[in-house]
């Protein structure tokens, strides 16, 4: 019998078989049931493409109408849920209060049967329905300002956007979020969606589910480089300073946040979209000299490590565009997670329809046989 190897991170391991999404990182490829990302992008919004990543197909018209009606119907949260945020303290980062909120959220609703597909998607509606309502709250209450219920029949985006500030969005600032929705939805197997399944494979149901996911995207290497990146790019000090700052930044071995991607060997794709996507929006409502900056940055890099697969990532442009809509930088992960619970809920609905639990071996290092020494005796 052959020693186990260990393989970090479980780098190219598969751990499931799904038909949601796909990757061809070396050239820079992304799909959701076979659309391609920039398909999506410029054709689809955040709800079709919801239905899509759920049901395996687009809708039709009526069922759009339906669906959409679905999510406005669960936009809403109970009052204890309100309540139990507005206790939270206010310099907390709001990934934690996200977490605090899914589990109200869970205790409001009737306990989830997971082996019933109905009261399953109950649950994953109300989830991709309430999840804005929870951040866009979590951010008013640390403002001091009150509860803001969603307005009937609006989007995501538009619900989102006026939840948070109060009022109507503008036409561009609504499509750029609602495409940046789009954009984050789904991306295979990353370490959210594994923590999904890992946890989804407990038997556990969707609001626990969500709840881990969001956990494992606070991290700085997952959800959390598009705060990075702003932070960066605010302390380079404008875009004649890039070549003095990245230099120093190479000389010292630092990384630098945007760039490079476990999967993508080019520019992810998501980039180019959001790059445009930026550029229309700062068309529209001006311009910041941070993307000034960003784009000098992009050009440094990619002549120094372009060659070897380093590019702009989808974390690059992000923050940016989520800055200029008058989102504050620490809710910039809390946004990720808002778009990608429909990606997260898809895995675990897939997972259940073959369901074994995840349980995988390790490679012991310690000693065997350690010897028992009375206390009085230990050094």
């Amino acid at each position: 019998m052959t020693d186990p190897v260990l393989v970090p991170g479980l780098a190219g391991i598969p751990a499931a078989k799904s038909s949601i999404s796909f990757i061809d990182g070396t050239a820079g490829i992304l799909a959701y049931r076979g659309h391609r990302i920039e398909v999506l992008a410029e054709h689809s919004n955040y709800e079709e493409t919801c239905f899509l990543i759920l049901e395996g197909r687009l809708p039709t018209a009526s069922e759009l109408e339906t669906f959409r009606g679905e999510l406005a119907a669960r936009r809403g949260i109970e009052p204890a849920v309100v309540q139990t945020l507005s206790s939270l303290p206010k310099n907390g980062h709001p990934m934690n209060g996200l977490q605090v909120g899914l589990a109200a959220l869970a205790m409001t609703q009737p306990k989830v049967d997971v082996k019933d597909p109905a009261s399953v998607r109950e649950a994953v509606l109300h989830l991709i329905a309430a999840t804005p309502t929870l951040i866009a709250t979590l951010e008013r209450l640390r403002c001091g300002d009150d509860y803001l219920a969603p307005t009937e029949g609006s989007n995501s985006a538009e619900a989102f956007l006026y939840m948070l500030n109060g009022e109507a969005p503008s036409a561009i600032a609504e499509r750029t979020l609602d495409c940046c929705f789009v954009l984050h939805a789904e991306h295979t197997m990353n370490a959210s969606t594994f923590a999904a399944r890992v946890v989804g494979s407990t038997e556990s149901g969707p609001y626990t589910v969500a709840s881990s996911a969001v956990g494992a995207l606070y991290g700085p290497l997952h959800g959390g480089a598009n705060e990075r990146v702003l932070q960066a790019l605010e302390a380079i000090g404008g875009a004649e300073q890039v070549e003095e700052w990245y230099a120093a930044k190479r000389d010292t071995g630092g990384k630098v946040m945007g760039f490079g991607h476990r999967v993508y060997k080019t520019k992810d794709p998501r980039a180019h979209t959001l790059q445009r996507l930026a550029g229309e929006l700062f068309e529209a409502h001006g311009s910041t000299p941070l993307y000034d900056t960003a784009l000098e940055l992009e050009k440094a890099v990619v002549a120094d490590l372009g060659d070897r697969g380093i590019h702009p990532n989808v974390d690059f442009f992000s923050g940016i565009v989520y800055q200029k809509l008058g989102i504050p930088t620490d809710a910039f992960t809390p946004i990720f997670a808002l778009a990608r619970m429909v990606g997260w809920l898809a895995h675990y609905e897939e997972q259940h329809q073959d369901n074994r639990l995840f349980r995988p071996a390790q490679i012991y290092t310690g000693v065997h046989d350690a010897p028992w020494v009375p206390i009085e005796e230990r050094g």
